[in-house]
């Protein structure tokens, strides 16, 4: 190792402990509403989860991940107004924060989630997931996410890369191609098959994936600004790891490496992201005016306008939804070395 490889280590190290202890303050202000913690047990599957008035979306993300076989969702509430914290709090198998701090202020929730897995999380795989945020994996209709944790450890790949797919309806923002309740691809049933493009950043090795929809409609003049699209959402946590930017990134910096973007051949998954369902339009306006979601506010007003007008974000390159292997053969995930007959 260079001299200037080991200062660069030593700094990486010395950021990684100031995050972990940016956590531990954030915990104390978590107020417990529903703390179920205590029923968590060894080897359980976890969701973390900061939110704000996600009513349209806790339904179908509990359901989801139910199914998939998650044990216990954890989650934070940043002062919802809509009825998204008494939801959570009627669920047995979820233990629920209020915090009523700066969403941005907290690293965009990462600070909150960061408390939670701290605590809670060690020893376990965690899924750190926005609300609006479905997980897809090869085979997760038949393969519940115990078998694929149980894969995942067999082949020594502590996580789970996954794209960041914004779906889409076929008329403007504001609308949807089914009603309420039903599955979001049905009311979200469009995606960008392509182009993606990915790239490394040092000294972190983390990845950065941009393209899609967002960046096709909005970003067009201004390609690096548009939103990074890649994710590690599902983690073996152990103590010393932290998410950097959203869960984009990690340290330490060996764990950006499990995944390669989009044409990875190792086994990676998808997050459905169901972020234009209808109440996109007003929570663009809302978010003119709260300035939360990003670090340079500003510099953003021109796109939340732009969805707040309700554009059509489907055109001739959009491709409609059928299912995980239709996202494999596109190159959006892959299955490494896992098939079908594996655990059958």
């Amino acid at each position: 190792m260079t001299p200037a490889d080991a200062w660069q280590a030593y700094r990486l190290r010395w950021h990684r402990r100031k995050l972990t202890w940016r956590s531990v303050r954030a915990g104390r202000h978590l107020q417990p509403v529903a703390d179920r913690s205590r029923a968590i047990r060894k080897g359980d599957i976890l969701v973390v989860v900061v939110l704000r008035n996600e009513i349209a979306h806790l339904p179908g993300f509990l359901d989801h991940y139910r199914r998939l076989g998650v044990t216990h969702v954890l989650a934070v509430d940043n002062g919802s107004t809509d009825g998204s914290a008494e939801l959570l709090a009627d669920q047995p198998d979820v233990s629920l924060w209020h915090c009523g701090g700066s969403y941005r202020a907290s690293r965009f929730g990462l600070d909150w989630a960061g408390a939670l897995l701290r605590r809670h999380g060690c020893g376990h795989w965690c899924l750190t997931v926005d609300a609006d945020e479905l997980l897809v994996y090869p085979f997760h209709d038949t393969r519940p996410l115990p078998d694929l944790v149980a894969h995942l450890e067999r082949i020594g790949q502590p996580g789970l890369g996954a794209l960041m797919l914004d779906m889409v309806p076929s008329g403007p923002l504001g609308t949807a191609d089914a009603p309420p309740g039903s599955a979001l691809t049905d009311r979200l049933p469009w995606f960008d098959a392509g182009p993606y493009r990915a790239r490394r950043q040092l000294p972190r090795q983390n990845l950065w994936v941009q393209g899609g929809v967002r960046d096709r409609v909005f970003f067009a003049d201004a390609p690096r600004r548009a939103p990074t699209l890649n994710k590690l959402p599902l983690m073996r946590w152990r103590r010393g790891q932290v998410y950097l930017n959203s869960t984009h990134s990690m340290l330490p910096p060996r764990l950006n490496r499990i995944w390669d973007g989009p044409g990875d051949p190792r086994l990676s998954g998808v997050l459905l992201h169901g972020k234009f369902l209808p109440d996109i339009v007003d929570k663009s306006r809302e978010e003119l005016q709260r300035r939360q979601h990003f670090a340079d506010p500003s510099a953003y007003s021109g796109y939340y306008r732009a969805v707040a007008a309700g554009p059509v974000l489907r055109d001739g390159r959009s491709v409609r939804y059928e299912g995980w292997r239709q996202l494999v053969a596109l190159g959006l995930m892959g299955t490494g070395a896992w098939r079908d007959q594996d655990t059958r």
